[in-house]
């Protein structure tokens, strides 16, 4: 329980970090459109966003908004009801943080505040709470290859510990 609340706590960090940055972005690069940071490497350009990632469901507010807030109570049932490892922890609660983040602004204006352009590659234009969900799903298939990787190595260990001949009442064979 106190470490779903903790994640909790920490996920709501990262919402406020992710409103003050959209906030600064509004009021900074809304009027003069985009900052240079890295020439010809990255920028950051005000961008309205009425879809998900690369714009797609663009204008399905009401669908964004139900699938996010579903997902986003499955997650906090994995913070609160099942017991993570330390990487499944922080993972969840980056994707809480970032999902929550997003869906504050689908409801308050019905689109999300995004800013940083990758210039050197054709790519969305993305925010701080997408990094959130991205990392922490990284992080988490990250998990599961190195757990699969795992159990499957313990379980070779217990079938060839199993494989070996007893020992007779002696304690040799």
């Amino acid at each position: 329980m106190i470490f779903g609340v903790l994640s909790v706590l920490a996920a709501a960090v990262l919402v406020g970090v992710d409103q003050l940055i959209k906030r600064w972005a509004t009021v900074v690069l809304l009027p003069k459109t985009a900052m240079t940071l890295i020439p010809g490497v990255l920028e950051l350009r005000y961008f309205l966003n009425d879809g998900m990632a690369f714009s797609m469901l663009a204008g399905k507010q009401k669908l964004l908004i139900a699938v996010t807030s579903l997902m986003l109570l499955g997650v906090l049932w994995m913070l609160f009801a099942r017991k993570l490892t330390p990487l499944e922890r922080v993972a969840w609660t980056l994707v809480l943080g970032g999902g929550i983040g997003n869906l504050i602004d689908r409801i308050a204006t019905g689109v999300v505040v995004d800013y940083i352009n990758v210039l050197f590659m054709n790519f969305a234009i993305f925010n701080f709470a997408d990094i959130c969900v991205c990392v922490g799903v990284g992080l988490l298939m990250v998990w599961v290859l190195f757990d699969s990787y795992f159990k499957e190595k313990a379980e070779k260990s217990v079938k060839t510990e199993s494989a070996a001949p007893a020992d007779d009442a002696n304690g040799k064979n």
